[in-house]
């Protein structure tokens, strides 16, 4: 398949737009029929740059066929057709076939223009139906990455055996990070800007859920007996489903059978569609009963409610709300009796009556806009300012450490208000959020909120149980980690609301997607003074996102490790968390926030690789000849890259961040894979080194008479 995907759909769009610009200059070209050689020439020449363009296409159409039996025929006639039309149309344009030369120099010809738009029509006809058959391919390859994760899932689901876990995990990381380059390939391509948020929220979902499925599998691996973690794990599996379906359900435009309805009408869409029917019927353009401009003001103020209705919603706010929608009603039933009245009058006074009412009950309806902005926001504010040093989550790892049941019961209960306050919130905030691809962020956010709080409980639950377990710690890190993230996106979300109702929103934003932009940008002013493109993000993203396996390959060899004070561990697990970190910084998160911090953990990282190998090197001297020389062999990989790190930090950065952090990440990516190799292979020699050491001292005992 990888074929397929260095010559895929992406490419042969990319082939057909050539296309597309060649035919275009050559039947635009004038149509009189004496032409000097220049003119002739140049017409030659485009007709040729078709029939090369048209090759080009050709082998590429031809390479994904060779890919995918099942469309093979189809594609190859396409591709068929397409060679014909080209060659034709070069055939019809080689001057070297025309003889008819004037004394004056000029050739005069009946030029087959007929012949080459026909051509053309046929070339371009062939084009869009290899497009359409490439695009079928796209679909099939997220359809069978999916289905390959999802049954690797089950895997991971039933498997009761760490070691068994390991394997299965690093095959599931391979496969995730497949499926995301696949669909991160689609979301770019997508047009809908509704399916462009839906992919890359499902997408954001499946990325964070990876390390999720991670940490609270090995805690329910760790204490298999543990209700509370086997709730926490089966919370995470259940939401990659789902995100997983929608993203099929995305690239197949299908619906699920039975799904609810979550995108019905916003408040603010409302408000704006039934601005547009007021305006369509004072301007005459069509007739609209004043009962469905009535029943349309009913539905919007019946969304209002949800406003009116909150227990989040001030007294003073809830007044003027009420107040702001008595007003619409009345102004809306004022315009639709003078507009019958205009009807039967048409005189001028009428006119400028019926201009007076359309005024007011718009101004009416922006009052009411604006009073439910202003009530959404604040809410949104104030309870983010007063969650913003996360004390109820930090309660929770307290408790849980202690192992104190009551505590956690109390603190429990908060993180369920707090969450309901959320979700309550997100629900106000997509009301009047402006624009749909916001909308499905907002529902995402609450979404989110509503999933993560009762897996952080169950999570804090596992750790009170154990309170000893390093893993049921780790397990809720993570979980609490995903709460203050969504916290920041939802900072990011109250910003975007704001520029699109204040009508700054110049450019177009990422609907939290993966990969994301780095947030860290606007801290790089001295590297680099403008943001990356998407291509960079993407990339950087992605490299970020294969990192973030790697660590976690990591962690599950250190598992293995009964002594974990080991040095060599140690070192390792030291690397994981320092690469953990850039991923983080890949995604605009975590401790590294400017080019300082950059460069001073390039060279901890690269400090830490060095330390590494110097105990490695130390350990082998404990082997034989053969153990010992393999073992070299694998530290003389890692050294070089140490050095070729600390190299990078010494240079300069400057209005290259984004070329340096890809190298970095690069880079780092490679050591960590060593790492991986090294902790495996590192435990083994050791387990024979023990294994031997006992058989020496029971040899010995044995000749003592010990035993």
């Amino acid at each position: 398949m990888q074929d397929a995907l260095l010559v895929g759909p992406g490419v042969v769009v990319s082939k057909a737009i050539d296309l597309v610009s060649w035919i275009t200059t050559l039947i635009n070209h004038k149509d009189n029929t004496k032409k000097s050689d220049k003119t002739l020439q140049a017409i030659q020449r485009v007709g040729q740059a078709v029939n090369l363009a048209v090759g080009r296409f050709v082998k590429v159409g031809e390479a994904i066929a060779n890919e995918n039996w099942d469309l093979k025929e189809e594609i190859n006639i396409a591709c068929i057709e397409a060679k014909q039309a080209g060659e034709t149309i070069a055939a019809l344009t080689d001057v070297t076939k025309l003889n008819h030369v004037e004394s004056s120099g000029q050739i005069t010809i009946l030029t087959d223009k007929t012949g080459v738009v026909q051509a053309a029509r046929l070339l371009l006809s062939s084009v869009t139906k290899v497009l359409l058959l490439a695009d079928r391919v796209v679909i099939k390859q997220i359809v069978t990455s999916r289905n390959k994760v999802l049954a690797t899932m089950e895997r991971l689901e039933k498997v009761n055996s760490f070691q068994e876990f390991v394997q299965i995990f690093s095959q599931f990381g391979n496969e995730m990070v497949e499926f995301a380059h696949l669909t991160g390939d689609r979301q770019n391509d997508l047009k809908d800007e509704k399916k462009k948020a839906s992919m890359a929220v499902a997408r954001a979902v499946l990325e964070k859920g990876t390390m999720m499925l991670l940490t609270a599998s090995k805690t329910c691996l760790r204490h298999p007996s543990c209700d509370s973690a086997h709730k926490n794990k089966e919370g995470v599996f259940d939401r990659m489903r789902v995100a997983l379906d929608k993203v099929i359900e995305i690239v197949t435009e299908s619906k699920p059978n039975g799904e609810t309805d979550r995108s019905s009408v916003s408040v603010f869409t409302g408000i704006k569609e039934l601005k547009l029917n007021i305006e369509a019927l004072w301007e005459n353009l069509y007739f609209e009963s004043k009962e469905n401009l009535a029943a349309a003001l009913e539905v919007i103020l019946e969304r209002v409610e949800d406003f009116t209705d909150s227990a989040y919603t001030s007294h003073e706010h809830r007044e003027r709300i009420l107040e702001l929608s008595t007003q619409a009603r009345t102004e809306l039933q004022q315009f639709i009796s003078v507009w019958m009245q205009a009807q039967s009058r048409k005189t001028k006074s009428a006119a400028e009556e019926l201009e007076l009412t359309v005024l007011r009950v718009s101004h009416s309806l922006n009052q009411l806009r604006k009073e439910l902005h202003h009530t959404a926001m604040q809410l949104a504010a104030d309870l983010l300012k007063f969650h913003a040093d996360h004390v109820v989550l930090k309660a929770l790892k307290l408790t849980g450490v202690e192992g104190n049941l009551e505590a956690l019961a109390e603190y429990a209960c908060k993180l369920s208000e707090q969450k309901e306050q959320l979700v309550e919130t997100c629900r106000l905030l997509r009301h009047v959020s402006g624009t749909e691809p916001l909308e499905i962020t907002c529902i995402h956010a609450e979404e989110t909120f509503q999933v993560t709080g009762p897996q952080i409980i169950s999570a804090a639950e596992t750790l009170t149980l154990h309170p000893s377990s390093k893993i049921a710690k780790e397990n809720l890190d993570v979980f609490c980690e995903a709460w203050e993230s969504q916290i920041s996106d939802m900072a990011t979300l109250l910003r975007e609301i704001s520029d699109v109702f204040k009508g700054r929103r110049g450019e177009k934003y990422d609907h939290l997607s993966l990969p994301r932009p780095m947030k860290n940008n606007a801290n790089l002013k001295s590297l680099k003074p403008d943001k990356p493109d998407s291509e960079e993000q993407a990339k950087i993203a992605k490299l970020g996102l294969k990192l973030a396996l790697l660590t976690s390959d990591t962690d599950c060899e250190l598992e293995k490790w009964e002594d974990q004070e080991n040095e060599i561990a140690r070192h390792g697990r030291n690397m994981s968390r320092m690469a953990y970190s850039l991923y983080l910084f890949t995604r605009g998160e975590g401790p590294l926030k400017t080019s300082h911090d950059l460069i001073h953990f390039l060279e901890g990282f690269a400090a830490e690789g060095l330390k590494l190998t110097s105990n490695v090197q130390s350990f082998s001297k404990q082997l034989k000849d053969d153990d010992k020389l393999m073992l070299l062999l694998e530290i003389n990989k890692l050294i070089p890259l140490c050095h070729q790190l600390q190299t990078i930090t010494k240079t300069s950065l400057q209005n290259k961040v984004f070329l340096k952090v890809d190298k970095c990440i690069t880079k780092i990516r490679s050591m960590m894979a060593l790492v991986v190799q090294l902790l495996s292979l590192c435990y083994k020699l050791l387990k024979k080194v023990e294994s031997n050491r006992w058989v020496s001292v029971t040899k010995k005992d044995i000749m003592d008479g010990k035993t």
